[in-house]
């Protein structure tokens, strides 16, 4: 591949996708290290004293925000072929996808809160539920929506 413009990146391995396999994997050790930002985040805030309502849910608000944020552009970096793309719809997909998932994860850890028993980590637990929830949620529309790779066209 020949580049006509001196600055322009030319690296055709980052244009093919790693596969479906190859993107579990990434989004998984991304999911990993985002979840901890955010379980780290949270936790952080519930020690600094939000830990009833309604502190207890602009904390993991505010966690969701921190982890998925980093998470997307981590994604759109090295997981999603479909990222290395720019353009509004990519963006407004973003924002409809957190949007979304932001309250799924908040609804859910509220949800938890209410429905566990009062027990020790019962926080914990319930953010665990409320990750898993929305990070299930977001590799499903991250890679058949948001980073939709171009379906390679047929040659008859």
């Amino acid at each position: 591949m020949v580049a006509t413009d001196p600055y322009a990146e030319v690296d055709p391995a980052r244009s093919a996708s790693p596969g479906l396999p190859g993107q579990l994997i990434r989004f998984a050790l991304i999911g990993g290290f985002c979840a901890l930002l955010d379980f780290g985040t949270y936790q952080g805030l519930l020690a600094l004293g939000m830990v009833t309502a309604p502190w207890v849910d602009l904390a993991r608000a505010m966690s969701f925000v921190v982890g998925t944020s980093t998470a997307f552009f981590l994604n759109r970096k090295f997981t999603f072929a479909g990222g290395h793309r720019n353009g509004v719809g990519q963006i407004g997909g973003f924002v409809l996808l957190y949007t979304v998932t932001f309250f799924v994860a908040v609804g859910m850890n509220r949800w938890m809160l209410y429905l566990l028993p009062d027990f020790e980590p019962r926080t914990s637990v319930a953010w665990v539920i409320s990750q898993a929830t929305a990070t299930t949620i977001n590799f499903v529309m991250l890679k058949w929506v948001v980073f939709r790779e171009p379906r390679p066209e047929r040659t008859q």
